[in-house]
């Protein structure tokens, strides 16, 4: 009887064991890696002998876990609680655990994790998470994984770092610890990245750098659509290549097309000029810019700026638009206009749509305006360094007005000559000429040469025209004012004799080949007759109306151009269709005579423009 109760007591105990076992087995965490058998081991029942009874063989031990195959992208173990059911076809969206060396079932603050060591892999869809450690919390998609932590996506994205955070429910890795981040196309380095996995896009803040085969290119804060190929870059953006220097505070940049766009102010410094824009486009690869606003271009000769700048650095052309304004560095000259376009090799630059020139000249402004402007730099040794002003040419300065067809400066020599019925004003004093030439010195008037019918009035306080003409004159300059005019050949002049600037004493009438004329204030003070003069004094009371005007003469006084005049806009100018045969006289002030007045048989230079003389 004693050893029936033995043996069912024995037994008992068995199968006790046998069940717990079983039910810890149910419990243990879905195990994935080589043989679980090899890894966790169910607890073994202890070994019971009965007193005074032969050792008895073992019955019913638990077995061990049959093996489990290697996990595929189709295969997951069901959760604890889980039923088939629930392991539907969204199981392959999950992250799956495709094998590590070793698994220890753990608890951290009260969470169940699965600790996997040494060469661990996960696999998410496309994406494949490495790493020498990861704690897996089971009760979420969330990895931690630590030492030589590689994230691969697609066979296209790789991340790498020493440490890294997985969301499988969110699809997001934020890694930290020396992250590079690799496509076909560039490399990226920074000490933490974030990264999604659904939209493809990667933002690091805590300053990155990223290398192509082109560009290095850094910046304090970044995203990188790995979709598009767009880098986009705020804060101390900076940009190095062989050729150039990009500074900005924001930055897109296309790391397929190498095309740089600006969102803000950015420098390009080049190897042959710099570049300034607040937005815009730079193709890295091409060297050809499209900037807006503000934007503008450094050569060693030219600023060239407007709100619509094009340069294309290879061909060394550059053309802006829209507020354009061509700087050139030598000699500190300004040309405003709507459109300019620059060649570097030739160095010429063009400017039309009202262009308008600022010179500083003894402490005040020239302006001078054209229908164009152009430029053209001295590309050899003993080339000068010329500016071209062509069609309705117009000049301003506060004791200097002009207007002529068209000119020319050479501006290394300082000398300008004005082309076809050149007219200058100074004060009272008006110049006219077949052509002028005016030599500068230190930015200021020296001296001026009319060629051929030249011929100069001066207003006198009673509006009389004191009038000298002749084959060539000189008029020397002092402090930019008139002092004396030379006259060679063919001199012929009237003036006025006046008695306290107020009452008329008489005309002394003149002709002689060569003469001297002196000026005080721009006015004119004397006349000195050289080489046996004809002269006669005319009292006023016997003064006619023909004995008061040279042949030739006409005061331009109503084409006389002020500031306002001269910077005010141009209509566009239209090329004719055919070349005209002559030109034909403009109506108004330019058209001359009223009615009534015959024009001189020979005018003057500037008769052309001419109106009747006041009376």
């Amino acid at each position: 009887m004693n050893i029936t109760k033995l043996v069912y007591s024995i037994l008992f105990t068995l199968l006790s064991l046998t069940v717990l076992a079983q039910e810890q087995q149910q419990q243990k965490p879905p195990v994935t890696v080589r043989q679980a058998t090899q890894q966790v081991k169910p607890p073994q029942p202890p070994k019971i002998v009965p007193q005074q009874q032969p050792p008895q063989p073992r019955m019913n031990q638990p077995q061990q876990a049959p093996p489990q195959p290697r996990m595929n992208q189709q295969q997951e173990p069901a959760r604890p609680g889980q039923t088939p059911v629930q392991q539907g076809p969204q199981q392959q969206d999950r992250v799956q655990l495709e094998s590590a060396d070793d698994l220890i079932g753990t608890t951290i603050n009260g969470r169940r994790v699965n600790k996997l060591i040494g060469n661990v892999i996960f696999k998410q869809k496309e994406t494949f998470l490495y790493a020498d450690s990861v704690y897996q919390y089971r009760d979420s998609e969330i990895l931690e994984a630590f030492g030589n932590v590689r994230i691969n996506q697609a066979d296209t994205v790789t991340m790498t770092g020493t440490k890294a955070i997985y969301d499988g429910a969110k699809r997001t890795a934020r890694m930290s610890g020396g992250v590079t981040m690799q496509d076909p196309r560039m490399t990226l380095t920074t000490p933490t990245l974030d990264y999604n996995l659904e939209n493809r896009t990667a933002v690091y803040t805590e300053g990155g750098t990223i290398v192509d085969p082109e560009n290095r290119l850094q910046s304090q804060r970044g995203t990188y659509d790995t979709n598009t190929k767009v880098f986009t870059f705020q804060q101390n953006v900076k940009v190095f290549s062989a050729d150039y220097e990009i500074t900005a505070q924001n930055m897109r940049y296309n790391t397929e097309s190498k095309v740089v766009y600006f969102q803000g102010p950015t420098f390009i410094k080049g190897q042959n000029g710099d570049l300034y824009a607040e937005q815009g486009t730079y193709n890295t690869i091409t060297k050809v810019s499209r900037f807006g606003r503000n934007a503008y271009i450094v050569t060693p000769e030219y600023r060239l700026g407007g709100d619509d700048l094009y340069y294309d650095e290879a061909r060394g052309y550059g053309e802006a638009k829209v507020n354009m304004t061509m700087r050139s560095l030598k000699d500190d000259v300004t040309i405003r206009g709507q459109v300019g376009r620059y060649w570097r090799d030739q160095g010429v630059a063009k400017v039309w749509g009202s262009p308008v020139m600022e010179s500083i000249m003894d402490g005040d402004t020239l302006y001078m305006a054209a229908d164009s402007l152009i430029s053209r730099e001295a590309k050899a040794d003993g080339q000068p360094s010329m500016l071209f002003a062509f069609n309705n040419v117009k000049i301003f300065k506060s004791d200097l007005q002009g207007t002529c067809d068209s000119l020319s400066y050479n501006r290394t020599d300082s000398l300008m000559y004005m082309h076809r019925n050149p007219t200058l004003w100074s004060e009272q004093s008006q110049i006219v000429g077949d052509t002028i030439r005016i030599h500068m010195r230190n930015k200021t008037i020296d001296k001026m040469y009319i060629f051929s019918n030249s011929f100069i009035t001066s207003e006198d306080s009673l509006q009389n025209y004191n009038q000298v003409k002749g084959r060539n004159m000189v008029a020397h300059f002092r402090d930019g004012r008139m002092r004396r005019v030379n006259v060679n050949g063919n001199g012929e002049s009237i003036y006025f004799a006046l008695e306290g600037d107020s009452v008329l004493t008489g005309m002394n009438r003149a002709v002689c080949s060569d003469m001297v004329l002196n000026f005080a204030e721009n006015k004119l003070k004397s006349i000195s007759f050289l080489v046996n003069p004809d002269a006669k004094f005319i009292p006023p009371h016997e003064l006619q109306a023909s004995d008061r005007r040279l042949e030739g003469f006409a005061w331009l006084e109503e084409l006389r151009p002020d500031k306002k005049e001269v910077l005010a806009p141009r209509e566009p100018v239209k090329a004719p269709d055919v070349p005209t045969k002559a030109a034909v006289p403009a109506k108004g002030k330019a058209a001359g005579n009223k009615s009534g007045q015959t024009p001189a048989k020979k005018p003057a230079a500037g008769a052309a423009k001419q109106s009747p003389a006041r009376k």
